[in-house]
C-alpha cells in the first residue's frame, strides 16, 4: 500500500521511477486487462495505464521552490480492473528528489571596485567576499566552495587570507612615489570562486583596486630665496623674475604662489604681482632707485593643503633717468655795451641738482648765442656755475646787430667717466632761459628795422650801491618847488598891497623901475634802473 523511491533531481523525461504492477484474482487463469492512473495532481511523474511504469514527465530542479524545501513528492496511483464499473485499489508512493552539485557558486557582484588611501597600513582587510557570493544548491557539500587563484596585475601586493574566508587582505603598503612603483594607481585581480564537490564548478571574480594619492610632502622652492636685478626705468608690467616650487607627491600637486608679505610703497599695498599658476613676477609701479634701492616681499606656494614660502629681493639699478633741475629757470636782465670781458653777467649764477647723477657730469651748452659772446665757468663738473662774458660787442663795426640776446641753457648729465653700467646709461637735459638787453652808449643810433630810427638819449645809468642819487636828486627838486611856489606867493601878495589910490597924486614923478625879469630853468632828468639779479632796493 505504501512505497518509497528516491532519485536525484535533474533526470531526463522518460527516466523510469518505478514499476507498478497489480494482480486481479478473477483474472488467475488468464491475462487480466488492469489500468493504472495517478490520481493526485503532478507535474514531474506519469505513469502508462497499461504497464504501471512510472515515469519522470518534467523537469525536476531540486533546487527551486517548492522542491527546495520540500524534497518528497507525494501521488496515489490508483489500479481498475474495469474502465467503467470494474474493482479498483489503491497505493501511495513518495519519491524523494536527491540534490545533485548542478550549479556554480555566484557572485553579486561579480567585479568589485575598492579606493585605499597609498599609505593604507598592511594587513587590513579590503574585501570580504564571501558575503557576496552563494551556491544555489541545496545540500552540503554540492552548496559549499572555496575561493582560489588570486592573480593579475600587483597581486604581489594583495593576498587571499584563506581559501574559505575569502577575505582579500594587502599584504604590504603602496607608495606612488617609489621608484619601483612608479604612479601606478590601479591594480586589476582575478579570484576564482569554485565548487568543493565534483564536478567543482568555479566563476571568476574581478578586483580593482585605485590607489588614492596621499599629500604626503610640502611644497619645496628650488631656491630658498630669489634676489632679482631690476632696471629703474622697466616698464609697468614686466617680467622680472620667475619662482619655481616642487613636492615629492605623485602625481605631481599643481602649485599656487602668492605674495603673502612685503612688497609695498607708499603709494601701493604691493608694487609686485606674482603669477598665481606659473610664478612670473611682474611689477604694479615704476621703480624708483632715488626712492627706493631694495624691496623685500614673501611670497607662498601651495597644493591647497601644505604651504612653502620664500623670500624674493628686488635690486633695483640705478639708470640715468632723472634731468638736471635748476634755478633759477628763467630770468631776464640788462648789460651796458662796454661790459668788460671775462666779467661775471650781472652776477648771474645758474645752480643746478639731479637726483641721480653726480655734479661732475654736469655740462653747460648756451643756444642762440650768436657771435659766442657768452660762455659758462666752469663749462663742466660743477652744480654751479658763472655767465661770463666772452668775447665784446661790436655794434660800430656792424658785427653785431642783435640787441636782445634770447639764450637757451642746456645742461646735461653725459659725463660717461662718472657711469658706471654705461649700458643703461641715458643723457637726461634740463633747460634754462635767459633773456639778456644790451644797452647802448649815449648817441649810439641802433638800426632794428629799414626806415625806422631809434635814438637813445643820454641817461643817467647808475649802480644799485649809489642810492644817493635819486635821493639828492629828488631832494633837490622838491626844494627847488618849494622855493617857486615861495616866489610865487610873495609876488601875488605884493600886486595886491601896491594898487594905487583914488584921490592920492604924486607930488614928484619918480621914474620907473622895471623889475628884473626872472627865469627859471626846470631840468628833468629821467633815470633808469638796472635789475642785475642782485639789487636791494635801500
Amino acid at each position: 500500500k505504501q512505497r518509497i523511491y528516491r532519485i536525484p533531481e535533474e533526470q531526463s523525461p522518460g527516466t523510469v521511477v518505478a514499476n507498478i504492477t497489480a494482480k486481479d484474482p478473477d483474472d488467475e487463469d488468464s491475462p487480466s486487462r488492469l489500468f493504472y492512473s495517478i490520481q493526485s495532481s503532478d507535474t514531474y511523474f506519469s505513469i502508462n495505464p497499461s504497464t504501471g511504469v512510472l515515469q519522470v514527465s518534467g523537469r525536476i530542479d531540486r533546487d527551486v521552490l517548492p522542491l527546495q524545501l520540500h524534497p518528497n513528492v507525494s501521488m496515489i496511483i490508483r489500479v481498475e480492473d474495469s474502465p467503467r464499473v470494474g474493482h479498483s485499489s489503491e497505493m501511495e508512493i513518495t519519491v524523494i528528489i536527491g540534490d545533485i552539485n548542478d550549479n556554480p557558486p555566484e557572485c553579486n557582484p561579480s567585479t568589485f571596485r575598492k579606493e585605499i588611501n597609498e599609505n593604507t597600513t598592511a594587513g587590513i582587510v579590503l574585501l570580504d567576499l564571501r558575503n557576496s557570493c552563494r551556491d544555489i544548491d541545496v545540500d552540503p557539500p554540492n552548496n559549499l566552495f572555496s575561493f582560489t587563484g588570486l592573480s593579475g596585475f600587483g597581486s604581489n601586493n594583495f593576498a587571499l587570507e584563506s581559501a574559505e574566508s575569502g577575505r582579500l587582505v594587502m599584504t604590504e603598503s603602496i607608495d606612488l612615489e617609489n621608484p619601483s612603483n612608479p604612479g601606478v594607481e590601479v591594480y586589476s585581480l582575478t579570484v576564482r570562486v569554485q565548487d568543493i564537490a565534483s564536478p567543482n564548478y568555479s566563476n571568476t571574480i574581478y578586483i580593482y583596486i585605485r590607489i588614492k594619492p596621499v599629500n604626503e610632502f610640502f611644497p619645496v622652492f628650488s631656491s630658498p630665496s630669489y634676489e632679482f636685478y631690476v632696471p629703474e626705468i622697466t616698464k609697468v608690467g614686466s617680467s622680472i623674475g620667475k619662482v619655481t616650487a616642487s613636492d615629492a607627491d605623485w602625481p605631481p600637486s599643481v602649485i599656487t604662489y602668492s605674495i603673502i608679505a612685503g612688497g609695498g610703497t607708499k603709494d601701493y599695498t604691493n608694487a609686485f604681482w606674482i603669477s598665481p599658476i606659473n610664478g612670473d613676477v611682474k611689477i604694479l609701479e615704476r621703480l624708483d632707485y632715488e626712492t627706493t634701492q631694495k624691496h623685500f616681499f614673501t611670497v607662498q606656494a601651495s597644493d591647497q593643503e601644505k604651504t612653502a614660502t620664500a623670500s624674493v629681493t628686488v635690486n633695483v639699478l640705478e639708470v640715468n633717468d632723472e634731468e638736471p633741475i635748476c634755478s633759477p629757470n628763467f630770468y631776464s636782465f640788462q648789460i651796458p655795451v662796454s661790459l668788460a670781458v671775462g666779467t661775471n653777467v650781472n652776477g648771474f649764477r645758474i645752480q643746478c641738482q639731479d637726483r641721480d647723477s653726480d655734479p661732475r657730469s654736469f655740462r653747460y651748452f648756451i643756444g642762440g648765442n650768436v657771435n659766442n659772446h657768452f660762455t659758462f665757468s666752469p663749462v663742466a663738473g660743477s652744480n654751479t656755475s658763472q655767465l661770463i662774458l666772452a668775447s665784446p660787442f661790436d655794434y660800430e663795426n656792424g658785427l653785431d646787430t642783435k640787441w636782445i640776446y634770447r639764450l637757451r641753457v642746456y645742461i646735461t648729465d653725459d659725463n660717461l667717466l662718472s657711469v658706471k653700467n654705461k649700458a643703461t646709461h641715458l643723457v637726461k637735459t634740463g633747460t634754462v632761459t635767459l633773456s639778456i638787453r644790451v644797452i647802448p652808449n649815449p648817441t649810439t643810433v641802433t638800426t632794428t628795422t629799414p626806415g625806422f630810427t631809434v635814438v637813445t638819449k643820454k641817461e643817467n645809468l647808475y649802480l644799485d650801491s649809489a642810492w644817493y642819487v635819486p635821493f639828492v636828486t629828488t631832494l633837490g627838486s622838491l626844494l627847488l618847488l618849494g622855493l617857486l611856489g615861495h616866489l610865487l606867493a610873495r609876488w601875488l601878495c605884493a600886486r595886491c598891497l601896491s594898487a594905487p589910490q583914488a584921490d592920492s597924486t604924486p607930488l614928484i614923478n619918480a621914474p620907473e623901475k622895471k623889475k628884473p625879469k626872472k627865469e627859471v630853468a626846470l631840468e628833468m632828468i629821467k633815470l633808469n634802473t638796472v635789475f642785475d639779479g642782485e639789487a636791494r632796493d635801500p
